[in-house]
């Protein structure tokens, strides 16, 4: 049995983030809440805190103390993982069993939601609604947000990561042709690669991964804070 390379990477960001949560919830307890936060804790607690309105303005700010540890995780799991190919390594977002299991845990959710505040009964009723004839294809868009989510996350990593390769590809032979005129012979070393590829890592790899983790994530929060009913959200029930 062969193991991907992504399964690797994926140990290793979950090392990396379990350690760094760990260390940065310890200076957290540590530090004074009466002094302003210094060195690593400032961005740390503004981002925290950044995050927590966001959630709290779809969800509600009673619900927003359970959710925003989850989303918080999200985020820095996938923004790590569709960055990750800036240290040469395989990003697990472009493994489609990755983002399907992550477009998962956010479906589960949704469905959990439902089921709390409309209860069994509301649930299962909405699979027959306006008619029973759509019976069918209701059923089938219940699941269809895990899959558009998965897919969409996937796709486009996927995408930057195929460009990329091109791209070396094509200033690898480039670089072969402009040595061939200066008289070296056989292939060399990809020298046209390092003036390029910096600006395309740029879009492919931190803005559009800064992107897809933000497309993700509110689709996440949005679809979480429709099920709940309005008055919950304003904390009146």
């Amino acid at each position: 049995m062969t193991i991907q390379s992504e399964v690797y990477v994926i140990i290793l960001i979950t090392i990396i983030l379990g350690a760094g949560i760990i260390i940065l919830s310890r200076k957290i307890d540590q530090a004074d809440p009466l002094s302003e936060p210094k060195g690593i804790l400032l961005p740390v607690l503004l981002g925290i805190q950044s995050v927590q309105k966001n959630v709290a303005t779809n969800v509600g700010d009673g619900i927003a103390d359970k959710l925003t540890p989850y989303i918080l995780v999200l985020w820095s799991y996938i923004f790590t993982s569709n960055i990750i190919s800036l240290f040469g390594l395989s990003s697990p977002t472009s493994n489609f069993s990755v983002t399907l299991f992550l477009s998962f845990m956010t479906w589960l959710l949704i469905q959990i939601t439902e089921l709390k505040y409309q209860g069994v009964k509301g649930y299962f009723h909405g699979f027959l609604e306006p008619l029973a004839v759509m019976l069918p294809m209701n059923i089938v868009g219940k699941f269809s947000t895990m899959v558009s989510m998965a897919v969409r996350l996937f796709g486009n990593i996927l995408c930057g990561s195929i460009m990329m390769q091109l791209v070396y590809g094509a200033t690898q032979g480039l670089s072969n042709l402009l040595a061939g005129f200066l008289g070296a012979k056989g292939g060399v070393f990809n020298f046209v690669g390092p003036l390029i590829a910096p600006i395309l890592h740029a879009y492919f790899d931190l803005f559009s991964g800064f992107i897809q983790t933000l497309v993700f994530v509110t689709l996440t929060m949005v679809l979480i804070g429709n099920d709940i009913p309005e008055d919950v959200r304003k904390g009146i029930a």
